[in-house]
């Protein structure tokens, strides 16, 4: 079995889950009247990034009320909107929960085409309750490094990746990390590169970047699984920006394909930085915040 096959294996057990929890978020109802720019379904009818950010900014208020459940009733586009209209914040620091979502007109059947057919053949013929068991454990989020510039990806449950030899024990020479969170034990596998660079949706300002490119040189480094995300597996390369202060949106990579989002969130950090954000709608900028001003609407104006 090739290191291609076994990484679809596991990306597929995170896509499978990914849909289940967007189809039981579908369920519920919610009044989304966010400020968006006519748009088509043409690359030609998209709207320039400049000119959507100048003519309908974003608010405070509007940062807000953008949650994992309202992003997931958006399509793509409005997704990309809101995206665009980002900066990158700070680098954040410390252990991140994380999720992934479908926009509601979702991309399942390009990930399908970026893989050569093999997810499309893995979700049709494999028991979906045993991706889904997979996929429950596979990611819970991110630990960020922010002085080293790295990261590491939280995974509470390794027994399913073992059964299926996708993980590898590096005895004492090379041991399983791992970090507490909420009292529980999680693994920290897949390290990858942070860094400021051009966003590959909107290069007017920098994203953060998350680069599993070279993963076998960072500390920590196993070689199954962490070869899956690198150059030598789908190359992954993930960025996010900052919807407000402890909460994230991303867009996952394969190959510089564009296949999936997510959302990195901290309840302690958003807790403490929520007075003076609403106040100010101002946060220090780790990366280069172009040169168009980013507009955000206070109370005050």
């Amino acid at each position: 079995m090739t290191i291609r096959h076994l990484a679809t294996i596991a990306l597929a057990a995170l896509l499978v889950t990914a849909c289940g929890q967007e189809e039981k978020r579908q369920k519920k109802a919610f009044e989304v009247n966010f400020p968006f720019a006519e748009y088509g379904e043409s690359y030609a009818a998209k709207p320039d990034f400049a000119q959507l950010e100048h003519a309908h900014p974003l608010s405070v208020d509007d940062l807000y009320r953008i949650t994992p459940e309202v992003l997931s009733v958006l399509d793509q586009e409005q997704v990309d909107q809101i995206y665009a209209r980002l900066s990158a914040g700070p680098i954040p620091q410390g252990p991140y929960e994380g999720d992934l979502f479908f926009p509601k007109s979702n991309n399942r059947l390009r990930l399908s085409e970026i893989v050569g057919g093999r997810l499309k053949g893995l979700l049709v013929n494999v028991a979906g309750k045993k991706l889904d068991a997979i996929g429950e454990i596979l990611w819970k989020g991110k630990v960020f490094y922010r002085d080293e510039r790295l990261l590491r990806n939280r995974i509470e449950d390794l027994s399913p990746l073992r059964r299926v030899g996708l993980v590898e024990d590096g005895g004492s020479a090379n041991p399983l990390q791992k970090i507490e969170v909420g009292g529980k034990d999680q693994w920290l596998l897949f390290p990858a590169r942070l860094y400021c660079g051009q966003s590959l949706l909107d290069g007017r300002r920098e994203s953060i970047i998350i680069d599993y490119a070279f993963t076998d040189r960072l500390p920590g480094y196993r070689r199954m699984p962490d070869v899956m995300a690198g150059r030598d597996g789908f190359a992954i390369r993930d960025e996010i920006r900052m919807v407000r202060p402890g909460f994230y949106l991303g867009r996952a990579y394969i190959d510089r394909a564009f296949v999936v989002n997510f959302v990195l969130w901290n309840d302690e950090v958003a807790k403490a930085a929520e007075a003076e954000f609403r106040r100010t709608g101002e946060v220090a900028e780790d990366c280069w915040s172009g040169t168009q001003a980013r507009r955000i609407l206070t109370a005050t104006g």
